[in-house]
């Protein structure tokens, strides 16, 4: 399967860039970064997660690119991105700072979102200044700081030493995807997505997915493995709105309750019922919605500022948070590499 047409057509074809370029991150490392939309619009910044490529948001530059100019880039060895030995967190702010340096003017304002490893991409950066200079909010999607595989809920075992053995194994296997197939999607579809999600996005999803190449999904596995980037998320100050699936069984909801606890200036939190880790493209409307009003609040200053609440669930929504989340009794994940 190709690497750069993994979805070729349908609604979740990647649009056609006005323009590409390429970024060189502090290694050297190349990215492909894709700019959607008129120069002259406001910026959105989107980072990807692991395994998938910058037709994940599909959905999003095809709706925004109206009104709004949306950059898009493929992490290191993923899409258009040639692999790279160096996968670190470190190395995905390096990136994130390239590709804000490569098409962003000096102090020019953004938002940036982040889907899961892109949302860790966005904490490793927090404390970087080009990243401080050009955020002038966020949005986290369906990610999380630490306690990854400890927190998985993609094994259906209780919380505790098996199951984070087991799915350290699962998550970080070098085995093949394969080509996509009905059986390839059913288990996509259980590990990522919501149970209701519509068959189009489930296969968009398992394209996207299974472009990627073993060697790659396996040297990121061990990141996220070890992945403790908690002082990233005390750092991350510009005004940060979080989304998240309730069935999300890689980044439970429990990582987005911690976000919100943690963020100096979290100004909200949606939770979605029925929706798993792909947020982006299993609720494409709620994630530009959300994208929207981050942009008219914040880059724009359409609107007044939000206040500092931490928890905000939309009328529409009917989601309750508990007031008190139990604890954790599961293992802390022993570290596989480094991530600095």
């Amino acid at each position: 399967m190709s690497r750069t047409a993994s979805v070729t057509s349908g609604p979740y074809a990647p649009p056609v860039p006005v323009r590409t370029l390429t970024a060189v991150s502090a290694d050297g490392a190349r990215l492909h970064v894709e700019v959607h939309g008129p120069d002259n619009a406001p910026p959105v910044v989107l980072s990807h997660g692991w395994t998938c490529s910058t037709a994940f948001w599909a959905a999003q530059i095809r709706e925004l690119a109206a009104d709004h100019r949306v950059i898009a880039y493929d992490q290191r060895g993923h899409g258009r991105s040639p692999a790279n030995p160096a996968c670190t967190t470190r190395a995905l702010a390096d990136d994130l700072e390239a590709v804000l340096a490569a098409t962003l003017a000096p102090g020019e304002k953004a938002l940036v979102v982040g889907h899961s490893m892109g949302g860790m991409t966005v904490m490793a950066a927090a404390g970087r200044p080009r990243f401080r200079d050009h955020a002038a909010a966020v949005l986290l999607c369906s990610t999380g700081s630490s306690r990854l595989v400890a927190e998985a809920r993609v094994v259906p075992l209780r919380a505790g030493r098996v199951r984070t053995w087991i799915t350290g194994r699962v998550l970080g296997s070098r085995a093949p995807l394969g080509p996509v197939t009905p059986l390839a999607m059913r288990v996509l579809k259980y590990a990522t997505m919501g149970a209701g999600s519509a068959p189009d996005r489930v296969e968009a999803c398992a394209r996207i997915v299974h472009a990627c190449p073993r060697a790659v999904r396996h040297a990121w596995s061990a990141v996220l493995a070890g992945l403790d980037l908690d002082d990233g998320v005390r750092q991350l100050y510009p005004p940060t709105a979080v989304v998240q699936g309730a069935d999300d069984r890689l980044t439970p909801p429990v990582h987005a309750r911690a976000l919100a606890a943690a963020l100096p200036h979290c100004v909200g939190v949606t939770e979605l019922p029925g929706i798993g880790h792909m947020t982006p493209v299993e609720a494409p409307e709620l994630v530009t919605g959300r994208i929207r009003e981050l942009v008219g609040t914040y880059v724009t200053g359409a609107s007044p500022e939000h206040g500092s609440a931490t928890v905000e669930i939309p009328v529409e929504i009917p989601v309750e948070i508990p007031t008190e989340i139990p604890a954790q009794k599961a293992e802390t994940p022993t570290q596989t590499k480094e991530s600095a």
